[in-house]
This record gives C-alpha cells, structure tokens and sequence, in this order.
C-alpha cells in the first residue's frame, strides 16, 4: 500500500469492524466505500462474473478499467460469493456470522433465493447490523421498482429544479437536467453509512438491527428547503427559482459562485466591488428592497465578474468575508493548496498496479487523521490469498 508523507497510522475509528458488501449500485458501493475510508475491513461478496460496477464508466484513459469502480473499491478486499450455488450460500453463512456490518441491495423479490432475507439472516447472527439500500427502499408500494440515477433525481425532486439560475438565463428552453455523475446515489450511500453506524454504535443494547434506506428519500432530504417552502404553500420551480441576487456568474477565466444571505456579507460585496454608486444608494441598504432588485442587481455584479480572474475575485471575497467559490477543474482540485495543506488526498494503488490520487473521504476527524491510500482489489483476491 502507498501512502503520502503523513505518519503511517494503525488505529483508526472503524478498526476491528468487519464490513459484507453486496453490491450492485453506487449507492451501496459508496456507503462500503465510506466505511473503509474510516478503517472498517470492508469485503465485497462479487457474483463470479464480478461486481456489474467494474464495467461502469467513466474509465481510467491510460489503463480501460473503471475509475467509478476504482474509487469505490479502493482499501476494499473481494471474495467471489455464487449464491446460486450450495458452496456460495455456505461462504455466505460463514461470512454473515463474522460480520458487524451487511450493506446489501439485493432486490426483494431475490432476497430469500440469494439467503439474505432478512429474518433468516437475523438467524445466522443476531448481532448483525443489515443496512438494505434500495432505490426507493425495501417496503412501501415502489419496494419492487428498480431505478437508476436519473430516475431517483427525479423522483427526489432535485431535477425538477434544475437548471436554475444563471443556465436557466443562457439556456431557456432546456429540458430538465440530471446532476453530473452519481449524485442521487452518493446521497443514498450517505445516508447507508450513518445508519449502519447508528445501528452498530446500539448493538449492545439492543442486538442486531435492520436498516432500511431509500435513496429516493436520500435525495428528497437534499431539498429540504424546498420542501420547507412546499409546506408554506409556495412549489419551487426551475425557471423561478433563484437567489434574488448572487447564483453563478461568469468571470475574466472561468466561473464562480456567490452567495450574501446576510447585511454584513452585502456590506462586504460592495467593498468587494469597489463601493460603485449604484451600490450606495439608500435603497440598497434595504434588504428587502434588494431582494425586490436582484435582477438589476444581478446585471450590474454580472460586468464586473467579467472583468476580473476567478482567482483574484475568490482571494479578495475571502479577506472581506463574501461567500464566494470558483468552479475548478479536477486537476486544480487534486493539486490544489487549500486541498494539500488539509490533506484531502492520499496515494492508492490502481488494479494494474499503477499509482493514483484517491480521495482520503468527505470528512476529517481531527484527533485520528485517516490513513487513506489502499488499492483496487483483484476479483476474489481473499480467496487466492487462502490457497497460497
């Protein structure tokens, strides 16, 4: 395993806690791929073919494997697991009553032919926590649905607001938009992960425990604003719905994003902008008023971004406390030094034995740094190991 210049670290929040990943979406992927990140021993059961998530795109230039499933597989291990055998269903057994933790989302109608029901897993251990991730989870009327990433966007009412903003203004006639990506489902792994460790921290007071996720649901909690308002009797659309004033905008070299919710944040963004006249006016002091004028006001920060560089407008925000980012692109991600000097990225080890920059995870724990790095694990590598 390589690592970067930190101390090589041996404890870490999840050690000892051994993890069954059964996964044929991101979005259980991602909830395996969280718990590794914090030192879980995490064990993909892959059907003998290998996880569907191997052939994902998008993929790695150089090399023609997945960089989706690269990402999520990293500081994972792998053991083929055939259900449909006698012999899978015993590994299946003999793993369930070593495991903490099953993350699974196997479709319900299949559930009791692949022995992962979950009363009859309750049976093999009654210690385990078993995190079912479905798109639109495991009960209700939709428990039969499958769905993928643009059906959950959907259905978690994200698309329906989306483009907004400054690309509702560029490009009126769009139809609705998916995210870039996995969003839906990287929300629904979230979601996974935090209730498998929910129901964990618990188990020795209560036992084993049966979580069920809905993606959907996952997606829908992302838009809670939204839905705030949809109870105050205002439905949210993509074509109104906007900041008054603030969005994207676009700059000298790129774009950014800003966002004043408060008079002192205004009061910064004047400054910012170098106090025009236009600006002073007693007005515009008036939250409210400025609410009213966001279009006009939208228009005048519009001409200025144009005229500066991403990097010089961000640099100045910052100073004066105006909740401003710009939009990078990966490689100023990976090198960036905001992201080196938090150490956000560590070295793994690709499937072909090559090295690359993972993402250590979306959080830090400031007494125990994690460890990061890993590599790719080679189909069934646990059970090669065995035989030598």
């Amino acid at each position: 395993m390589h690592l970067n210049d930190s101390p090589r670290i041996t404890e870490q929040p999840l050690s000892g806690c051994r993890v069954l990943e059964r996964s044929r979406t991101v979005a259980s992927a991602y909830a395996g791929r969280l718990l590794a990140a914090m030192g879980a021993t995490v064990i993909m059961l892959e059907p003998s073919g290998g996880s569907r998530l191997r052939r994902a795109a998008p993929f790695v230039e150089e090399t023609g494997e997945s960089a989706l499933f690269a990402y999520l597989s990293v500081g994972k291990r792998s053991l083929v697991c055939d259900t449909d055998t006698a012999d899978g269903q015993e590994l299946l057994q003999r793993e369930l009553r070593e495991a903490d933790i099953l993350i699974d989302d196997t479709p319900v109608k299949n559930r009791a032919a692949q022995g992962v029901d979950p009363d009859v897993v309750q049976q093999i251990n009654d210690r385990l926590i078993h995190v079912s991730v479905l798109p639109f989870g495991a009960t209700g009327p939709k428990a039969h649905w499958d769905g993928e990433e643009i059906n959950l966007l959907h259905a978690g009412g994200e698309g329906f607001l989306l483009p907004n903003g400054l690309s509702t203004e560029l490009f009126p006639d769009r139809p609705p938009l998916k995210i870039y990506g996995n969003f839906g489902s990287y929300q629904g792994g979230c979601m996974a992960a935090f209730g498998a460790l929910s129901a964990w921290w618990m188990v020795d007071q209560v036992g084993g425990q049966y979580v069920d996720i809905s993606v959907q649901d996952a997606v829908l909690a992302v838009g809670a604003f939204a839905l705030q308002r949809l109870g105050d009797g205002s439905l949210e659309h993509r074509l109104q719905r906007s900041f008054k004033y603030g969005g994207v905008f676009e700059t000298k070299d790129g774009f950014i994003e800003l966002l004043t919710l408060e008079d002192r944040q205004w009061a910064s963004l004047v400054q910012l902008l170098g106090e025009p006249e236009w600006a002073m006016k007693p007005a515009f002091s008036d939250p409210l008023e400025r609410s009213k004028r966001g279009a006009e006001i939208n228009e005048k920060i519009r001409g200025w971004m144009a005229q500066h560089p991403s990097d010089e407008i961000v640099d100045r925000a910052q100073q004066l406390g105006v909740p401003i980012g710009k939009y990078r692109p990966p490689v100023e991600v990976v090198n960036g030094e905001h992201e080196r000097a938090r150490n956000l990225f560590s070295t793994g080890t690709l499937a072909n034995g090559e090295e690359a920059q993972f993402l250590k995870a979306p959080f830090q724990f400031r007494c125990t740094p994690l460890a990061g790095g890993g590599r790719v694990p080679e189909l069934n590598e646990l059970a090669q190991e065995e035989t030598l």
